[in-house]
This record gives C-alpha cells, sequence and structure tokens, in this order.
C-alpha cells in the first residue's frame, strides 16, 4: 500500500517534467511537391525541392531563367504564368522542367512536338502533270512528253536581328569559355565611365539579388535575346524602363578582383552564347 500512495505521489510530477523538457514536437517543413509547384502554389514557410525554385522577394521571371540558364518563356509555359505581365509572386513555387504526363504505366517528360512532313499524294496513272509540295529548286513531275520544269527558289528571308553594339569602351579582359565557367566576358575600363545598353529593348531586371553579378541589369531585346551587364557601380534604369541602344544604363563599377570591369553576357532562348560571334570587330 505504501508504494501505491508513493507512486499516485510522483505521477503529476513526473508529467510537468515530461511537458516541460521537450516533450512537445517541433513543427515540421515538408517541401512542395511537384503537383504544387505545377500549380504555382505559395508553400508558407517551405522551401523548393530538386527542380523547383522558390520565389524569393524581387525576383522576376526573368532573373529566375537567367540564374538557371533557362528561357522565360519556357519557364511561363511550366508553371501558367501569362502575359502580358508575366506576374510572380514570393513564396510561389515554380519547377524548373516540363510537367510529365502519364501514358500508360510510365512518366514522360512533355516536349513541343515537331512538326511532320506532309505526306506526298499518290502518283496518278494519267499523264497530267502533278506538282510536288516541297521546297526550292525542286523539279516538278511531268508527263514524259512535257519537259521538267523547274520551280523558282524561294526569296531568302530578310534578316530581322538587330545590331549589337559594345556596351563600354575598354579593352577586353577575359573571354567567354563555359568549360571554365565564363557565361560572359569582362570588359576593363574605368571606374564609373558609362554603361550602354548593347541593342534598344526593355530593363526587365535591375538589382542586386543574383549572385556573382553584383548590380546587374539585363535588358530583354526580343523573344530570343537577353543581354546582362553586371559589376556595375550605379545602375540608372528601373524595371520597365525602355531603353534605347547606346542608352546609358549604368556605370562601370569593380569586378571580383576589385579592379574596374564590366560583365557582359547575351543569352540566346536562356542560353549563354559567347557576345563577341555578335559585337562588331574592334
Amino acid at each position: 500500500m505504501p508504494s501505491s500512495r508513493l507512486l499516485l505521489t510522483l505521477a503529476p510530477a513526473l508529467v510537468l517534467t515530461a511537458c516541460g523538457y521537450g516533450w512537445q514536437e517541433e513543427p515540421r517543413i515538408y517541401p512542395p511537391s511537384a503537383a504544387n509547384a505545377a500549380r504555382g502554389s505559395v508553400i508558407a514557410g517551405g522551401g523548393a525541392a530538386a527542380g523547383e525554385y522558390l520565389v524569393q522577394p524581387g525576383d522576376t521571371l526573368y532573373a529566375i531563367g537567367f540564374k538557371n540558364q533557362l528561357d522565360w518563356k519556357d519557364l511561363a509555359s511550366w508553371n501558367g504564368v501569362t502575359a502580358p505581365d508575366y506576374l510572380i509572386r514570393s513564396g510561389q513555387v515554380l519547377r524548373l522542367s516540363p510537367p510529365a504526363t502519364a501514358v500508360g504505366s510510365e512518366v514522360v517528360q512533355t516536349r513541343p512536338l515537331t512538326p511532320t512532313a506532309t505526306p506526298l499524294p499518290p502518283r496518278p496513272t494519267d499523264s497530267a502533270p502533278v506538282p510536288v509540295p516541297v521546297g526550292p529548286a525542286t523539279p516538278v513531275i511531268a508527263s514524259p512528253s512535257t519537259p521538267p520544269v523547274v520551280l523558282p527558289a524561294t526569296p531568302p528571308v530578310a534578316n530581322a536581328a538587330f545590331r549589337w553594339a559594345w556596351p563600354t569602351e575598354g579593352t577586353l579582359l577575359r573571354g567567354y569559355n563555359l568549360a571554365l565557367g565564363a557565361k560572359g566576358i569582362d570588359i576593363a575600363g574605368t571606374l564609373g565611365q558609362p554603361v550602354t545598353a548593347s541593342a534598344a529593348g526593355k530593363v526587365v531586371y535591375s538589382g542586386s539579388a543574383l549572385k556573382g553579378y553584383g548590380e546587374l541589369v539585363i535588358v530583354k531585346h526580343d523573344d530570343s535575346y537577353l543581354s546582362a551587364y553586371g559589376y556595375n557601380q550605379r545602375r540608372l534604369v528601373k524595371e520597365g524602363d525602355e531603353v534605347r541602344a547606346g542608352q546609358t544604363i549604368a556605370e562601370l563599377g569593380l569586378g571580383p578582383e576589385q579592379k574596374p570591369a564590366l560583365h557582359f553576357e547575351i543569352r540566346e532562348h536562356g542560353k549563354p552564347v559567347d557576345p563577341l560571334k555578335f559585337l562588331p570587330p574592334r
């Protein structure tokens, strides 16, 4: 009996002790699922899983694409982000690859359909000539009594590409080399000298949130090309500004080696390309 009384006396104390020393479970934070990413869900307090990106304050669709070497149009399509504003929200989860589609027991990645060639109609049995709808300079099938007719070549489409200009004065300090991590070129100059838009376009990012670029300006020129200007001392344009070719958009700043330099990139469909293939020779 004394033992029973002792246990009854100690029981409340044991319960209080357990409650005061970590028995309460800490709240857990779960990563968002692919389904949430596909819906562009906002995950409070969460993080992004592999193949996903959690939108941070100040992010733009263009900056996220730039950071991940993806075409901003693909990001918009994969995540249901629509024109004309392509708005995203802080805390939104974006997928960084095409959504998967179930086919039978397999899961495949969806891709744009490749246009297939139109099949040619069967050759008739009579002797009437039948034109073949193929490319230029291809003979038309004719009857035995008619000499072959050659279709005139289709005139080339006019080159609508804009002219690129050097974004600042100076000497080439470092060239493009993806194998070594150089996604663009570095141009040595004088601290504070003008940095100009390499071609006309719209400013789609102006900030310092992208690691390794310092004060960065990104200009969209069309649906294919972006240009980026990093290591600036000061940015002179804001997101949404329309800029003309040669307009001053920033002041040259210090590169990673603390020497005056501009980092300049051209992105084609989200991928870095060698700017020297686009810039005029000096």
